[in-house]
């Protein structure tokens, strides 16, 4: 398991360790800093996204203390956007980076991708050096019709899934424009998601794809035909790699949230954080507790010991649910500072010895 745990807050980077058995800061970066994305580098480093608001996005990394010029931080090139044509006066969507929202690692030696607002999606194959722009993404037409999130935000890239076996064969999901596949990376794309709903929709459009609010994609790393959706208004499973879904009606305590965690090795087990929806967006009943299933979503565990069950109001966002490459251990934070680690697949959480500021991510070392 890992000992080493990265959360980024409103107000800065912590690195979280453990020690005679509890978990405690154990480093501070980026104090009064948002941190907007996280990514874990595989050889012991770590990237870390800021959004600095009128100061713009940065992004910074962090080498394995092992290599030579390790342990200290170096900051990197942003991804950015060309400028805008004159043929594209009519786009509803600004030609300029807002920040950072998703990294993920490409599957091979120095590829990464970075999903951002305005739903852009940028590649770069060499540790985060320099960024291209996904062209065929951003200049189809369909990308147009992409709608914001948050009541008026611009449309961001939230998720990112390579396939482990192939890393050309590329999965996105955007707020709000469903599910996109590549299998070319990045050369070309295709909307996928059939089978989700959008209740928010006059009923004529609720199947629309394009339509659809995906709040956050995971897979199984052993299966990665086999996904799972954490949607606006639902719970979605596919397994044929995210061409079709069906709806995971069994969720309790409720169907609304915005994180999911999918085991490494097993398909049919997925964790999710469920809230009352809209213009509530906190748990139900007061009550923090994690929703996790072990056969493909037929029945569902509310997991509550170690968690808070009364008079709690902790959301949490779409990376702030973290689970490690054991499959045994998960991590997730709130948007009132709590944090909360399990060892046993949920069974029972310990908090962390810390009152931090509200979570944007999570992360396990690797």
């Amino acid at each position: 398991m890992m000992d080493r745990i990265y959360v980024g807050t409103r107000k800065g980077l912590f690195e979280l360790a453990r020690a005679k058995g509890a978990w405690q800061v154990a480093d501070v970066r980026f104090l009064g800093d948002p941190v907007s994305a996280l990514l874990p580098d595989g050889d012991g480093g770590l990237y870390a996204a800021l959004d600095l608001g009128h100061f713009g996005a940065h992004l910074w990394h962090r080498a394995s203390k092992s290599n030579p010029d390790g342990g200290e931080w170096r900051e990197l090139a942003v991804p950015a956007f060309p400028p805008k044509p004159d043929d594209a006066a009519d786009d509803p969507h600004p030609w300029s980076l807002g920040k950072i929202w998703a990294l993920e690692r490409g599957g091979v030696p120095g590829r990464m991708w970075a999903g951002t607002m305005p739903g852009g999606l940028f590649r770069s194959d060499d540790g985060g050096e320099s960024w291209s722009l996904v062209e065929a993404l951003w200049r189809m037409p369909e990308r147009r019709q992409w709608n914001g999130v948050a009541g008026g935000e611009q449309p961001g890239i939230n998720s990112v899934l390579v396939d482990p076996r192939d890393p050309s064969d590329v999965r996105i999901g955007v707020s709000t424009a469903g599910v996109w596949a590549s299998r070319d990376a990045g050369a070309s794309w295709k909307l996928i998601n059939r089978g989700m709903y959008a209740e928010y929709m006059p009923p004529e459009l609720r199947g629309e794809p394009i339509a659809q609010d995906v709040h956050r994609l995971a897979r199984c790393a052993a299966r990665p035909e086999v996904m799972w959706c954490q949607h606006h208004n639902g719970v979605f499973r596919s397994t044929d790699a995210g061409a079709n879904w069906t709806e995971v009606a069994a969720i309790k305590p409720a169907k609304f949230g915005f994180a999911v965690a999918a085991h490494p090795r097993d398909p049919d087990a997925a964790w999710f954080v469920p809230a009352i929806k809209d213009e509530k967006r906190v748990p139900v009943d007061g009550k923090v507790v994690v929703a996790r299933t072990r056969n493909g979503g037929k029945s569902f565990d509310v997991l509550t010991d170690g968690l808070p069950q009364r008079h709690a109001y902790d959301l949490v966002l779409r990376h702030a649910l973290a689970i490690d490459d054991s499959g045994d251990r998960l991590a997730f934070g709130s948007t009132s500072g709590g944090l909360w680690i399990s060892d046993n697949g949920g069974d029972s959480w310990a908090m962390a010895d810390a009152r931090l500021p509200p979570v944007n991510a999570v992360r396990f070392a690797a």
